[in-house]
């Protein structure tokens, strides 16, 4: 996932943007509402994760905006307020969820991979395409049963064609979630990855295909010669 947090606390973010790029994701930080909206404007995000109190305004009035603008990226709210009527407020101004302050990061990583599956239409923690099965939840793949073992980007590379199925994804897109505003390596990297994914995936129902001048594209194979 590539992951926007909106968070002005030092130790509180640099704990979230630890444990998420730990796990593979690519994570940028934003501790303004001016900073989070130059954010947003640039580049499409999977999550974001939203404090309500910045300094320089209510982390709402970034959520609206991106409701009102259209943008329906997930968003999962912090708050160390403890009144009902805050979490109506979030929710009510477009939050997909909520966490109140402290919080383990533990639930902060569920309640992220959870919304993310349903903005994607994919409830369960296991996804299935073809004979090629993805486990959001414990980061495992396997094709015809057989486990397949995919590194951190390789991983991320794969939920993404997963959670955009059909859909044409162009290589700066591809390079922004795997490493990022601030990646350091070039857009051949995506070719990398995908080479390697695809030779890890030769027996899967999965294909990537690469259109000229437009990007990448996963789809479920229909022509499978039989067994």
């Amino acid at each position: 996932m590539r992951i926007l947090v909106v968070e002005d606390t030092e130790d509180v973010a640099e704990a979230i943007l630890a444990h998420f790029t730990r796990q593979g994701h690519a994570c940028d930080l934003a501790a303004t509402l001016e900073d989070a909206s130059h954010y947003a404007g640039i580049d499409p995000y999977d999550l974001v994760i939203l404090d309500i109190n910045l300094p320089d305004g209510s982390g709402l009035v970034f959520l609206k905006q991106l409701r009102a603008a259209k943008n329906g990226v997930p968003v999962l709210v912090l708050t160390a307020r403890m009144q009902v009527e805050d979490k109506i407020d979030a929710l009510d101004f477009g939050a997909d969820d909520y966490l109140v302050k402290p919080f383990d990061l533990r639930e902060l990583e569920a309640r992220a991979r959870a919304i993310t599956r349903r903005q994607h239409g994919a409830s369960e923690a296991v996804v299935n395409a073809g004979n090629l099965s993805c486990n959001f939840a414990a980061r495992t793949v396997s094709v015809d049963m057989a486990e397949v073992e995919l590194t951190r980007r390789e991983f991320i590379l794969l939920e993404t064609f997963m959670g955009n199925l059909n859909r044409v994804l162009q290589k700066d897109e591809l390079y922004s979630r795997l490493y990022g505003l601030t990646g350091e390596a070039g857009l051949n990297a995506v070719e990398v990855y995908i080479a390697r994914l695809r030779r890890k995936l030769g027996n899967a129902d999965l294909e990537i295909r690469t259109l000229r001048g437009l990007g990448y594209q996963a789809m479920i194979k229909t022509d499978r010669p039989p067994a």
